[in-house]
């Protein structure tokens, strides 16, 4: 691949998020990784390193602007630059509207579109410069921020997208708070999170007269 590069996971969990951090360093893309709990990604970076790949996991709050310049400069500076960015924020969290405090869904606001924009922000000022890079994310909140920052940055070689996730996910969570959903996984009825990671990578293979904006995925038999 030449020059090294590194791709940005915020939110590497277990599934999603730890797939596609996987996926990119398998293409020798360096891991960098986050999870508000620097401890809790030592399995994924270990993973990685073991299956001959480069990572590194950093414990870092998406919601903090602080925070979140210090990460991306400390990885321009110190580890490669940042040629792939990927939000994967969960926040799952659900009331019925009238019970929903104001404390709530704000807390939700910044996990699921505050800290997205946070990210594009400050990945966007060191991509710029180089005039080439991928930002992706998913979660209704960041559509509307995904297709502005797409029409800034489009133009200016940026690839910037908006994965749409509808269905259940081959998870911890989903496995034991829903088992009738989980069952469908015999007929590849909920999504593997390898197979989320192959589309992020694909995304950014794409080439640049032929970029995808929005992409949807779902199993075949989600019901829409």
């Amino acid at each position: 691949m030449g020059e090294a590069r590194s791709v940005l996971v915020i939110g590497a969990g277990d599934a999603t998020g730890g797939a596609i951090a996987r996926r990119f360093a398998r293409e020798g893309y360096i891991a960098c990784v986050t999870r508000r709990s620097a401890d809790k990604l030592e399995p994924l970076v270990q993973e990685i390193r073991a299956a001959g790949g480069q990572a590194h996991g950093f414990g870092s709050d998406a919601r903090k602007e602080e925070e979140t310049a210090a990460l991306v400069e400390r990885i321009e500076r110190e580890i490669a630059p940042i040629e792939v960015a990927v939000f994967n924020i969960g926040a799952n969290v659900q009331f019925p509207i009238t019970e929903t405090t104001a404390r709530v869904y704000f807390k939700v606001w910044e996990m699921a579109c505050f800290g997205g924009f946070l990210m594009g922000r400050e990945v966007a000022k060191a991509m710029l410069p180089r005039g080439r890079g991928t930002i992706s994310g998913a979660k209704h909140a960041l559509r509307a921020l995904a297709q502005s920052m797409a029409r800034e940055l489009w133009p200016k070689g940026i690839h910037v997208a908006h994965t749409i996730i509808d269905g259940a996910i081959d998870t911890e969570f989903i496995r034991s708070n829903f088992p009738e959903r989980y069952a469908r996984k015999e007929q590849q009825g909920i999504l593997d999170p390898d197979h989320i990671a192959d589309a992020y990578w694909q995304i950014h293979q794409q080439p640049r007269d032929a970029w995808t904006h929005e992409t949807e995925l779902r199993p075949w038999m989600e019901t829409w």
